[in-house]
Order: C-alpha cells, then structure tokens, then sequence
C-alpha cells in the first residue's frame, strides 16, 4: 500500500528555495526539481541564452538576457517559474518573493522541453505566461527533433502558433529582431537512434 501523497505549503517551498543548491518549482502542492536534466536539454538552453545575449549586445539597446536561473513572476500559476532562458526590454521590474527576486515584465520565455516537463510547458506554463502583460513571444525547443514552436502575441488576448520543423528552418523571434537557423541551434545535439536527420546541404 502507497503512502499517502504529502501535498506541500508554499511555506515550505519558500523554505527550500531559500537553501537551494538548485532551481525549485512549486506545482500545486508539488516542489518541482528544474536542475539537471540531459546534455541536450543543457546544449540548448545554453546556446539560446548566448545567442540571445550576444544578439541584444550587439544591438546595444535597453534589452537583457536571462539564463534559466532568473525566475520570472508568474501570477496565475503563483509564485514563479525557471525558464530555461528570458529577455527583458525597457526597464527590467522584480518582485522579492522570500528573498528570491522574480521578473515581472519580461518580453521574450525559452523553454526546452523535456519528457518531465512537457506537458506543464504546453499547457499550464504556457497559459501562465501568456497572462503576462509583457510578453511578446513564448519559444518552446524540443530536444528530440529539430523541432521549434513560436506563440506570438498579436492582441491583448490572441496568440498564434508557429511550428518549425527540419533542419532547413530559422527561428525568428521578431519582437528583438533575433534570427537563429535550427542547423546552429541543434550543432552537436545527438537525436534518438530511431530519428534519422540529415543536415541540409550547402548551396
């Protein structure tokens, strides 16, 4: 016989928050690990912070670029999410929740999917970061296909979906005029055996 399921406060998530080695997630009445996860969950989440950093350097504007370790406010699925990277344009604007500072107004999420985290990424996460006023575009990388999903706001409550497929694709994220081919997004991400990918060629 099972024991039964000990659903946690958000008292006690604060708790482990504040003696973290890594990044925690509070999912009703669940604490979340969000560290870890494979090489190629690393390879991309690295590579799109540094493309997006070095692209928002380059254009010396008022825009920065976040790693997966700034947590961004999420009121409608309290208290805060890990994306795996963030940008924010303008004036960035935290809230302290329990001494970990959350970003309010960030105008680009990356997510990198994983088979833990899917589902929450798709559905629950997503509508929770939609609900952010700021937010321009939620980019979603899967890691087991050269594969790439782009919600892009065009009205106060109307987002539409672009799915990228196949190596022969760009990313766009035009809210920061960022372009990034799928063939530099995936260099050295190795696919399941059963996936046969064949780079395109050069003209």
């Amino acid at each position: 016989m099972s024991s039964p399921r000990h659903y946690f406060t958000l008292a006690e998530y604060f708790a482990v928050e504040n003696v973290r080695d890594a990044r925690y997630e509070f999912w009703d009445g669940e604490i979340v690990c969000m560290s870890g996860g494979s090489p190629e969950h690393g390879i991309l989440g690295s590579r799109m912070h540094y493309r997006l950093a070095a692209h928002v350097e380059m254009r010396q504007g008022d825009c920065i670029a976040f790693t997966g370790d700034q947590a961004i406010e999420t009121p409608q699925l309290p208290p805060y999410r890990y994306p795996d990277a963030s940008v924010v344009c303008d004036e960035p604007i935290y809230r302290d929740h329990r001494g970990t500072s959350a970003l309010v107004n960030p105008r680009v999420i990356v997510e990198v999917l994983s088979p833990r985290t899917e589902a929450m990424d798709l559905n629950d996460k997503r509508d929770a970061y939609q609900a952010i006023a700021s937010l321009r575009e939620y980019v979603v990388v899967a890691q087991d296909a050269p594969k790439v999903m782009i919600w892009r706001r065009v009205s106060e409550d109307r987002w539409e979906l672009e799915t990228l497929e196949g190596l022969d694709q760009t990313l766009r994220i035009s809210s920061i005029d960022f372009e990034l081919p799928l063939t530099d997004l995936y260099r050295s991400v190795r696919f399941p055996p059963s996936l046969r990918i064949v780079p395109p060629q050069s003209v």
